[in-house]
C-alpha cells in the first residue's frame, strides 16, 4: 500500500478481508475500485432488525421477521434437484421449520445443534405449519449488542451473490473501512448552509447512511448527502453556463424588420401569450453580445416551429444564415414543407439537405451556402458533414435535441470560426422541472405552456382486445365523416422480425375489415422514397387509414387525421404514447386516441394508461414518466450531469434540488470566485477534482 496515494483513492484490495480476487469482482460487478467508491456505495433500503417476534405471533402479512431461539434438529431429505435440508427451530413456546434448497453442503457444515441463533426471513404458512426458506442465521454468541439493528441492504448482481458476497459481507467491509475513514472525512459544505438547512455533518452523514440507529438517522443522512450532491451538480452546471456566456461572444441581432413584416402581413393567427413571452426571452439573448444557448420546450402543437422560424428571420435580417436540424428525414421534410411557403412570401431562399438529396442538388446547396445566396437550410445529420460550409452561420435550431449527441452538436457550432452560432434547442417532449435543471442545466429554458386558440383537447380511451369490433365500428363512423385514422403497432429492435409480422398481420386484418377504404403502410424497413410515397398518399387523403410503426411518432402533420389507435399500447412508454397522440388534434375537429391492450397489465402499465386517459398536459405526463422510469432512462446516458448522481432521485427530490439550486445562485451572486472565508471550503472541493469529472460531491 502506497502511503503517497490519497486515502480515498486507495485500491479496495488493500482493505482488510477483501484481497485481489474479491477486489476484481467488486470492480467488474459493482464499479467499486477504491476506498472512496466503497464508502459511497449507498444502501438502497434497510431492514429493521431492532424487534424480535415470537413464533406464536407470526402472520403471513409480515414481509420479514426476526426470531431468537434454539436449533434442535435437521435432516437432508429428497434426491437430485429436489434435495433439501429441513431444520426444526424453537423459541421455547412454538416451533418453525427452516428450509434450504441450495448450497446444501455449506449449510450442513455451518449448522450447530442446540446452539442459540437469531433467525431472519420471510415466514410462510403451509398446511398449518410455519416455515422460512433460506433464512439468515446468526449465532447469538457472535452477535454484538450494537450490530444489525437497522440492517443496510446493498444492490448486488447475481454473479457477485454466487461468489458468496452478500449485503452482510459488504456491511462488514464497510464497518472496517468507516472506522479508518472517519478521521479522513472533511466537511464539504459551508457552515452557513449546514446550519440553515439543519444538515448532518459530512462525517455523521456517511456513518449513518451505512449504520443508522433508527429510521430518522437514515433519513437525515440521506437528506444531507442528497443536498450536497445536488448542490455541487447545480454549481457545476451554473458555473459552466456563466463561463460559456463570458467566454463565447455571439453575433448581435438588432435588426427586426423581417420579423415585424411577417407578423403583420403573413401570420394567419395571432401569437399566443406564451409564444410572445418566449420571443422576448430569445430577443434578449440575441442582442446581448453573448452566444444564445436556449432550450425551447412545449407540448406537441403548441407552436414552437413558428417561434423558431421568427428567430431564423432575425438571423437573416442581420446578414447571417440559419439552419434547422431534425433527427429524421420525415421530420426534416415536414419542417421544410411547412416553412417553404413562409420563406417564399418573404423572398428568402430556403433549401433542404438530407441523406437522400441528389448529388447535383447537393453541389448547388454547397455553393449557395458558401456564397450566402441561401438564407436558410433544413436538414438531418447531413448538415454535419465537413463539406457543408456557410458564409456566416448565425443560428442553429435543433429539433428533438435528445436524439443528437454532444459531439454531433459541437460539429455544428464549429461551422462559424468567428462566432459560435446562437443555439435554439426545441423539444416536444415536456421535461419535468427537476430534469430541466440537471440534464439541461447549461441551457436557459423557455416554455410554451399554452395551446393555440380553437384546439380541442384530444379524448383518450382505453380498450381491451375483446373490444376490437366496437373500435372498428367507431373507425368506420369517423371515416364516413371524412376523417382519417392512424393505426400504430409497436416495433422493438430486439424482436424486429416478430414485430414486423405483427404489423403486416395488422395491415392485412385492417384491409379485410375495411375493404371499401384505401390503407397505407409505413415502417422503418422501407426505403425512404417508398415511405414518402405512402405518406404523401395519406396526406392527400388518397388513403383513409395509415398502418404504421412509431416511425410516425415525430413530425407527421395531417390536420384531417382525427383518430390515433395504438395497438399493444402496454409496450409503449408514457412519453412515446403522448407523442403518438400528438399526431392527431391538428385540425379544428374533435380528435380521439384509443389505447388497445390485453387484460394482463402490470401496476406500472395501468398507471401509464390511466394517466394518458386523464390528462393532455404534457408536463403532468412528464412528471409521472419520471416517477415511473427514473431520470437516467428519460434523459439518455449521453447527457452529462445526471447519470453520475449516486443518491439523489430527481423523481422524489425536487424540493431538495430547488433549495440546492437557490443556494448556489445566492452564493455565486455574492461571491462568484468563492473568496469569502465561509466559501473557501467550496473552492477546495472543486479544486480537488480532475477535469472531466461530473459529480463534484464525490469524496476526492
Amino acid at each position: 500500500m502506497n502511503n503517497n496515494i490519497p486515502f480515498f483513492e486507495t485500491k479496495i484490495e488493500f482493505l482488510k478481508g477483501v484481497g485481489s480476487q474479491k477486489a476484481e469482482l467488486l470492480g467488474t460487478e459493482l464499479g467499486i475500485f477504491t476506498f472512496g467508491d466503497l464508502i459511497e456505495y449507498y444502501p438502497f433500503r434497510y431492514e429493521d432488525r431492532s424487534k424480535f417476534h415470537a413464533i406464536a405471533e407470526l402472520d403471513e402479512t409480515m414481509p420479514t421477521v426476526q426470531i431468537k431461539g434454539r436449533l434442535k434438529t435437521w435432516e437432508k431429505i429428497g434426491e437430485g434437484f429436489k434435495q433439501r435440508i429441513t431444520a426444526s427451530f424453537t423459541d421455547g413456546f412454538g416451533s418453525i421449520e427452516l428450509v434450504w434448497f441450495q448450497s446444501l453442503t455449506w449449510v450442513e457444515k455451518s449448522l450447530r445443534p442446540n446452539a442459540e441463533y437469531v433467525v431472519f426471513g420471510k415466514p410462510t404458512l403451509f398446511n398449518g405449519k410455519w416455515s422460512i426458506s433460506h433464512p439468515e442465521l446468526e449465532l447469538m454468541s457472535q452477535r454484538t449488542t450494537d450490530e444489525g439493528h437497522f440492517q443496510p441492504i446493498y444492490s448486488l448482481t447475481e454473479k457477485i451473490k454466487k461468489r458468496y458476497v452478500d449485503s452482510k459481507q459488504i456491511s462488514k467491509w464497510m464497518k472496517t473501512l468507516i472506522e479508518l475513514a472517519l478521521p479522513q472525512i472533511k466537511e464539504t459544505l459551508p457552515e452557513s448552509l449546514v446550519q440553515k438547512f439543519r444538515l448532518l455533518a459530512k462525517q455523521s452523514a456517511l456513518y449513518h447512511i451505512h449504520f443508522p440507529i433508527n429510521a430518522d438517522a437514515s433519513f437525515q443522512a440521506q437528506r444531507r448527502l442528497k443536498f450536497e450532491e445536488l448542490f455541487y451538480n447545480q454549481l457545476r452546471l451554473i458555473k459552466s453556463n456563466l463561463l460559456r456566456k463570458n467566454e463565447y461572444p455571439g453575433q448581435i441581432f438588432t435588426q427586426n424588420e423581417l420579423q415585424s413584416q411577417f407578423l403583420k402581413q403573413f401570420m394567419a393567427f395571432a401569437l399566443t401569450n406564451a409564444q410572445a413571452r418566449v420571443l422576448k426571452e430569445i430577443k434578449v439573448d440575441l442582442v446581448s453580445g453573448k452566444q444564445m444557448n436556449r432550450l425551447l420546450q412545449g407540448d406537441v402543437g403548441s407552436g414552437k416551429t413558428i417561434v423558431a422560424f421568427l428567430t431564423m428571420l432575425a438571423a437573416v435580417d442581420n446578414k447571417a444564415q440559419a439552419c434547422l436540424m431534425a433527427p429524421t428525414e420525415i421530420l426534416a421534410e415536414q419542417h421544410f414543407n411547412n416553412l417553404m411557403p413562409e420563406a417564399e412570401k418573404m423572398g428568402l431562399v430556403l433549401v433542404k439537405l438530407t441523406g437522400s438529396t441528389p448529388k447535383k442538388q447537393r453541389e448547388f446547396i454547397h455553393t449557395g451556402l458558401l456564397n450566402g445566396e441561401i438564407h436558410m437550410i433544413v436538414g438531418t445529420h447531413a448538415l454535419l458533414e465537413d463539406i457543408v460550409q456557410f458564409k456566416n452561420l448565425g443560428l442553429c435550431v435543433i429539433d428533438e435535441q435528445h436524439r443528437f449527441g454532444v459531439a454531433q452538436r459541437a460539429r455544428l457550432w464549429a461551422k462559424n470560426k468567428e462566432f459560435h452560432p446562437h443555439i435554439l434547442v426545441m423539444t416536444a417532449t415536456p421535461i419535468p422541472r427537476t430534469l430541466a435543471m440537471t440534464v439541461y442545466g447549461e441551457l436557459d429554458v423557455s416554455v410554451i405552456d399554452e395551446m393555440p386558440a380553437g384546439r380541442k383537447p384530444i379524448k383518450t380511451a382505453h380498450r381491451y382486445d375483446t373490444d376490437r369490433l366496437k373500435v372498428f365500428g367507431f373507425m368506420r363512423d369517423e371515416i364516413r365523416k371524412g376523417r382519417q385514422i392512424y393505426m400504430v403497432y409497436p416495433l422493438i429492435e430486439e424482436n424486429e422480425k416478430l414485430d414486423l409480422k405483427d404489423l403486416m398481420d395488422g395491415f392485412e386484418s385492417i384491409s379485410r375489415a375495411f375493404p371499401e377504404y384505401a390503407v397505407s403502410i409505413v415502417h422503418g424497413k422501407m426505403k425512404a422514397k417508398d415511405k414518402d410515397f405512402e405518406m404523401q398518399r395519406f396526406i392527400s387523403n388518397t388513403t383513409q387509414i395509415m398502418v404504421a410503426t412509431t416511425v410516425i411518432e415525430v413530425g407527421v402533420n395531417v390536420p384531417n387525421a382525427s383518430v390515433m389507435i395504438v395497438e399493444n399500447a402496454e409496450r409503449f412508454g408514457l412519453a412515446q404514447l403522448h407523442q403518438l397522440r400528438g399526431r392527431v388534434g391538428r385540425g379544428s375537429e374533435q380528435s380521439f386516441c384509443i389505447l388497445i391492450t390485453g387484460y394482463k397489465l402490470s401496476h406500472e402499465t395501468r398507471k401509464r394508461i390511466s394517466t394518458l386517459c386523464e390528462t393532455n398536459d404534457g408536463f403532468v405526463i412528464a412528471e409521472v414518466d419520471l416517477e415511473l422510469r427514473g431520470a437516467g432512462d428519460l434523459a439518455g446516458t449521453q447527457q452529462s450531469g445526471i447519470v453520475d448522481l449516486r443518491i439523489a432521485n430527481l423523481a422524489k427530490d425536487g424540493k431538495i434540488l430547488q433549495a440546492a439550486r437557490e443556494s448556489v445562485m445566492e452564493i455565486i451572486e455574492n461571491d462568484p470566485n468563492f473568496e469569502r472565508s465561509e466559501n473557501k471550503i467550496i473552492k477546495l472541493q472543486i479544486d480537488n477534482f480532475k477535469e472531466g469529472q461530473t459529480n463534484w460531491a464525490r469524496i476526492s
